[in-house]
């Protein structure tokens, strides 16, 4: 299906015509086709900022890990956590990774979310597994997950959200 990269003309090399405006336009089929100056802020453990919107419309803006998978962005949530009723309510994300050396490079997403997957479900493995890969590659220790709150026998849901379009700006 693919989805649209829209390139900002940035000020990494100096004073451009037409700065901060969209340079070009481009479509791709997956995130691994993404340049790769942009793919590094979802390899790297970049935290990203995902913002959902509220039952009284406003935007809830939270920091979380983040994976991806073709075409599509991976997060894990608490199922107890108010953002998973915003979600089914309204499925539409935007995500932005910042490089934490340098905010004039950065990639933000719009996504929808096109499935979920809760520990308790029959393939709710993979809810774990995500969940495990995230902590290590966010925290570099081994699995388990190793902030689960104990008092509430916290359960893990994934999202997975297809990727409607990418905006990018700037050099590492």
């Amino acid at each position: 299906m693919g989805f649209t990269v829209a390139n900002f003309n940035h000020v990494a090399e100096g004073l451009q015509e037409d700065q901060f405006m969209i340079g070009e336009r481009s479509e791709i089929e997956t995130l691994d086709d993404l340049d790769p100056i942009y793919r590094r802020l979802l390899d790297e453990p970049v935290t990203a900022v995902l913002a959902v919107t509220r039952d009284d419309g406003r935007t809830s803006l939270t920091p979380v890990w983040i994976g991806y998978d073709g075409d599509r962005v991976l997060f894990n949530l608490a199922t107890h956590r108010r953002k998973c009723e915003w979600l089914r309510a309204n499925p539409q994300v935007t995500v932005m990774l910042m490089n934490p050396q340098n905010p004039y490079h950065w990639m933000s997403m719009r996504a929808t979310v096109s499935n979920e997957v809760r520990e308790d479900d029959p393939d709710g493995e993979r809810a774990t597994r995500t969940i495990d890969e995230a902590w290590m590659k966010y925290t570099g220790n081994e699995p388990p997950y190793g902030l689960r709150d104990p008092s509430r026998d916290e359960r893990r849901v994934l999202f997975e959200c297809t990727v409607d379009s990418v905006s990018t700006f700037g050099l590492p």
